[in-house]
This record gives C-alpha cells, structure tokens and sequence, in this order.
C-alpha cells in the first residue's frame, strides 16, 4: 500500500491533515475544523473518505464533522472523555485503543492537559503522531482544562516514542516557539539550528510541520523539563528553581510561555 499524509491549512494557522491510501482511492481525516477544506481536497485527488478522526473537541478541529459525515458517511473516532462534547461521535476511544485505516494500526494516546479528554494517534507503519494541540514544534498547548501533572505526563508517552516519528501538530506556531524556546535555552545548539531552519522554511512559505520528534527531543523545552542543562539555565534566570520537581518547572515554563505572548492556543 501507498500511503501519503497531506497538510491542509485552514482558518488563520490551522492545519488539517488528510492520509491516504492511493491505490484504494480511500482516505482518512484528522481534525476536519473546515469541511470545505477537506472536501475540496478530497475531490482533486478522486479519493473518498472513509474515517474522521478527532484528538478533542474544539470547534477548529471538529467544526467540519457533521459535513463530512452528511457527505461521505465516514464514521468519527474521538476521545471517550469527551463523547457529549463532540456531536456525531461513531466510537468512543480511551489510551492503549486501536484504529485502523486500510492497512494501518494506530495507537490511541491519552494526552489530557489542552482539553480534559485530549487523545493523540499514532500510527507506526507510516512514523507519523497526530497529536492535536498536545505537543507544538518547540511548544506545547496552553492548559484550559488540565493541570500542568497532566499535561507533562502527557508529553512524556509522546517523548517515549521513536526519534524518527514525524510530528503532525495542528497549528503553525513554530516561529513564535522558537521565540521563547531561544529566551529560556540560549546555549541550546540543536535548537539554534531548529530556529534557523524555521526562519528559512516561513521565509520561503512553507509549513516547519511535520517536525521530527527526535529533534523536538533536543530542542523543545517543554520536553526537557527534567534535562539538568535547561534546569539550570532557568535556575540562573530566576524562572524555576534548580531542585523543583519536574513537572513545576514544567508549569513555571507554561506559564512563562502564556505571558510571552502571541499563541493563542
């Protein structure tokens, strides 16, 4: 089987991503905000969908479902958390469930923290974690319904992952992380050339997204919040003491993050 996973952007900084199966014709949607969107998408590459999948239930990433379900039947799969938050849910997943699409496998993650019942999808075959609002290049999502424990033992099963899987997160913030990310981790070289390499990708007007994880591994600084090189550098800023747990220092950095400005998710 032939597989492709496709970025379709949608509202400001939205991306919606659509998988295929080109020798069946059949494709899967993760996140549909915009029906439109993906509906156009489907018609110029002939494909039909046959499955919706949601990480949680904000309006821009569920917005297009009850389109897509009107106009191809497609079954919805979302978190079982929020079952009364998402209309039209066809199955109701929890952490260590499994989806399929053709001949793909993919791990349901339970990755609460942005929303109370936020899940992620990995699908190992094709290296590719469709994490939502979870995990951003060089951030994490902002905690509306969640505690920071919550959310950084939720980015912990996603850094257990493999190196080489591809990071598809839904929105484009990566330039603005790479902001604070730079603020908070000067020394950081993995990170300066991640920076550089963003610049360039906005520059010529292209997506930094997927991101490999085993880079984000070495750059993200909302994954190494348990690294002794970046607790001591927010130690000597005065961001979070040296000897805090490492899901305060998580918190503290979140909170940081919030006031730096400019993400709104």
């Amino acid at each position: 089987m032939s597989f492709t996973v496709e970025l379709l952007p949608a509202f400001a900084d939205n991306y919606i991503f659509l998988v295929s199966d080109s020798d069946l014709g059949l494709a899967m949607v993760v996140d549909p905000g915009d029906g439109d969107v993906v509906i156009r998408a489907l018609k110029q590459r002939d494909l039909h969908l046959s499955l919706i999948l949601n990480t949680h239930h904000h309006s821009d990433h569920v917005g297009g479902n009850d389109k897509l379900q009107r106009e191809y039947g497609a079954p919805i799969i979302g978190p079982a958390k929020e079952k009364n938050r998402i209309t039209g849910l066809s199955r109701a997943v929890n952490h260590g469930d499994v989806v399929t699409f053709s001949t793909l496998r993919g791990e349901v993650i339970a990755t609460q923290g942005h929303t109370a019942g936020h899940i992620s999808f990995y699908f190992p075959q094709i290296k590719a974690l469709f994490c939502g609002d979870t995990l951003f290049s060089l951030g994490c999502g902002k905690l509306f319904e969640g505690t920071a424990v919550e959310m950084w033992d939720s980015l912990k099963l996603l850094r257990a992952l493999p190196d080489d899987s591809q990071v598809y997160c839904a929105h484009e913030y990566s330039e603005n992380n790479g902001k604070f990310a730079s603020a908070i981790d000067k020394n950081n070289e993995a990170l300066k050339a991640r920076v550089a390499e963003i610049t360039a990708l906005r520059k010529a007007g292209k997506p930094t997204i997927p991101a490999l994880l085993g880079n984000e591994k070495l750059c993200n600084p909302f994954l190494r919040a348990d690294q002794s090189d970046l607790r001591r550098a927010l130690a000597k800023a005065g961001v979070a003491p040296e000897d805090a747990d490492a899901a305060a220092v998580f918190g503290t950095m979140r909170q940081a993050k919030d006031k730096f400005g400019m993400q709104k998710i």
